[in-house]
């Protein structure tokens, strides 16, 4: 009788040690998922801060490009605009002294 009471509490005592692991293992993997959750989140955090200095940089780069082409453009238009009007005054001498000519 006193074996099968010994066998009763080695198996109660087994089954109370395999509901601690499992709770245990239960609290346990409770922990991993919060921790990878908050990393997740960190990370996350730290690629939207990547991607929002990247943009940043990419918009001022962009802007820097166009103030480029911008100003380079208008050079090309006071250069053009320049040789029209040297054009053009020449043509002004020329058609003063037809004029001329012909009131004479």
């Amino acid at each position: 009788m006193t074996e099968i009471a010994d066998a009763i509490k080695s198996i109660k005592k087994a089954e109370d040690d395999a509901d601690a692991l499992v709770q245990s293992s239960k609290d346990e993997s409770i922990k991993i998922i919060e921790k990878s959750k908050s990393e997740a989140d960190e990370k996350i955090e730290e690629a939207k801060s990547l991607a929002d200095e990247e943009a940043k940089n990419n918009i001022f780069e962009i802007e820097e490009n166009a103030k480029k082409e911008a100003d380079s453009i208008i050079a090309k238009a006071k250069n053009d605009a320049s040789s029209i009007k040297e054009s053009a005054m020449a043509n002004v001498d020329e058609a003063a002294s037809i004029i001329v000519k012909n009131i004479l």
